[in-house]
């Protein structure tokens, strides 16, 4: 069995976390954490993911846990998931990241950090049927081309922090990539006042918070007199989860370096 620590595990994604590599037949929940001076710490992880007593008992830091498994799955906030793949680096733990937000150096640090010392799946979404729509969203652009604008519009709950999405962004890369086009110069998040015509070549990005909101994206590929939506709606956290224990079962049998679930499913190619 392979051996998980799942970071946060006190949180929403945690416990759904703690609750999917529960159920995997490849995998055992050997460490949990939270942060330091958490209320969590200490309390058993079963019983505030499952309601019944597992006796993995949430530690108090990474540090606390990180020679009890063979893989860390967090999806928690981007200065500590640096924090923890700087630790995992000293350990050669694997990692799976689905943390959001990750700014370009950070992202640079963690690349680095993998290919010197660990195998790391790092995705802004780990769910199957968003990483399809990625590649549906990549062939679309590159077969309607450049006679159609593309806008995406993303909805979350009101606790998210970082705006756009991961997810979003990641959407818009694609595009970006069916259509030979620079994503960060075609950009644009906001529109406000008199903005004047739109520009030729914009990739816009709109996004929703809130209430509970678990997950919403569309993409719109908008031409003269018709247009195309790709959409995908998440329905609970669970299908991420899942796709996170997917992963660490995954990830654990590769070389170091830097992995997406493009591999983890065999999508690379679509």
């Amino acid at each position: 069995m392979i051996k998980v620590i799942v970071a946060g595990a006190a949180g929403r994604m945690g416990k759904m976390l703690c609750r999917m590599v529960t159920e995997h037949p490849e995998l055992e929940l050997a460490g949990a954490f939270d942060a330091v001076g958490g209320p969590a710490v200490g309390r058993d992880s079963g019983e505030l993911a499952l309601g019944i007593a597992n006796g993995v008992v949430i530690g108090e830091g990474l540090e606390s846990e990180i020679d009890r498994g063979d893989v860390i799955i967090d999806f928690t906030f981007h200065t500590a998931t640096l924090e923890f793949a700087r630790i995992a680096a000293k350990h050669g733990t694997a990692m799976v990241i689905g943390t959001t937000g990750l700014a370009a150096e950070e992202l640079a640090e963690l690349k680095s950090l993998a290919e010197s010392s660990f195998p790391c799946v790092h995705a802004p979404n780990m769910s199957v049927c968003v990483n399809v729509l990625f590649q549906l969203v990549k062939k679309t652009a590159a077969i309607l081309g450049d006679d159609f604008d593309i806008e995406i519009i993303e909805a979350h709950h009101k606790m998210k922090k970082d705006a756009p999405s991961g997810t979003a962004l990641k959407l818009g890369e694609m595009a970006a990539e069916g259509v030979d086009r620079d994503f960060l110069s075609s950009l644009v998040t906001e529109r406000s006042g008199i903005i004047g015509e739109r520009k030729k070549g914009e990739i816009g990005i709109q996004s929703i918070r809130a209430a509970d909101i678990v997950g919403e994206h569309t993409v719109m590929f908008a031409g003269p007199g018709e247009r195309i939506e790709l959409s995908h709606r998440a329905h609970s956290r669970e299908h991420f989860a899942q796709g996170a224990a997917r992963a660490a079962a995954w990830v654990t049998k590769q070389k170091k370096g830097m992995y997406t679930m493009f591999d983890v499913l065999g999508l690379e190619n679509f």
